[in-house]
């Protein structure tokens, strides 16, 4: 969401995505996490912690998350549903799983638009910080990719040139809807 919070700032066309079967958030142990359905508004996550035990989400960042979350977005969506939000250009995932359950996905829809995408892995670690190094590296890619006349012609030379800058391996793939 970090992400998706920055490339919207940077006034781009952004959506945002969860794999799973439900949302969970850490919790008074691992064993313990807060489990929601896709479609439950932070809103709603955020009351529900704040009244569990404030000071532990507020201390380990969940609450101050799930409040840059609300002035994101209503609510998580789950990526195998939304076939009726259109298409996009670029998708990007941040954990290796996750583009493999993505491509999975895409590979399993219909392609009658036969409209390309381009799924891009850009790894990153589960944390605050992390994820907001990945958003501001995820914002330089679309950058350099929409610098261009024809993502399908340049990708190879952006991705190469993106790697040796910022020293990451991205794994990427081009799908159709």
């Amino acid at each position: 969401m970090e992400a998706h919070s920055l490339l919207k700032k940077q006034g781009f066309d952004v959506s945002s995505y969860g794999t799973g079967t439900h949302v969970k958030l850490p919790g008074p142990s691992l064993r313990e996490p807060n489990v929601y359905e896709f479609g439950t508004p932070y809103k709603h996550m955020f009351d529900d912690l704040r009244r569990k035990d404030p000071d532990l989400y507020k201390r380990n960042g969940i609450l101050p998350m799930l409040k840059r979350n609300l002035s994101v977005k209503l609510a998580p969506q789950r990526w195998q549903d939304n076939a009726a939000d259109g298409y996009f250009d670029i998708v990007f995932t941040f954990e290796e799983k996750v583009f493999d359950m993505v491509l999975e996905d895409l590979h399993n829809r219909d392609q009658v638009l036969l409209k390309s995408v381009l799924v891009i892995n850009l790894e990153v670690k589960d944390n605050h910080e992390e994820a907001a190094v990945g958003a501001r590296l995820a914002l330089d890619l679309c950058e350099q990719i929409e610098a261009v006349e024809s993502w399908e012609d340049s990708v190879d030379d952006i991705l190469i040139s993106f790697e040796n800058k910022h020293r990451r391996k991205l794994l990427y793939s081009i799908s159709f809807y």
